[in-house]
Parts: C-alpha cells; sequence; structure tokens
C-alpha cells in the first residue's frame, strides 16, 4: 500500500478515536487505558510512516577472532 494513503487512513482513524473519546468518554480508567494502545500505533504510523528509517543499515562486519584460534594452546 502505498506510504502516503497509508499515513492518511492511519490519521483519520486515529482521528476518530479520539473524537470518540471526547463525544462517549470511558467508564473507566481500564477502557480508557485499553483505548491508549491502538491510538498509540495510529498515531505512530501517521507520523513516521510504515518504515523506521529510508536509510539502508549499515553492514556488520567480520566476527572477532578468538585468541585461541590465533594462538592455539600447546
Amino acid at each position: 500500500m502505498n506510504p502516503i494513503v497509508l499515513r492518511v487512513v492511519c490519521g483519520l482513524l486515529f482521528t476518530a478515536l479520539v473524537l470518540g473519546v471526547v463525544v462517549h468518554p470511558p467508564d473507566n480508567l481500564t477502557q480508557g487505558l485499553g483505548m491508549l494502545l491502538p491510538a498509540s500505533m495510529f498515531l505512530g504510523v501517521a507520523l513516521k510512516g510504515p518504515r523506521r528509517s529510508l536509510l539502508p543499515k549499515k553492514k556488520k562486519g567480520p566476527p572477532p577472532v578468538a585468541a585461541q584460534d590465533v594462538f592455539p594452546p600447546t
């Protein structure tokens, strides 16, 4: 899916969730906390997009050589 469309849809879902909380507040604290998790996920995708970074990850170097491989025990 196009990242811009995904960000717009998540932004609209976040807005709808916030407006729903304002119009009909939750009955108790646990309901309100339960609504925070999806709201924070929608907001995160709407602000940052579907990917964390557009930069490619750095390649790791070769693994370090152990001392016993360099100097075998005698």
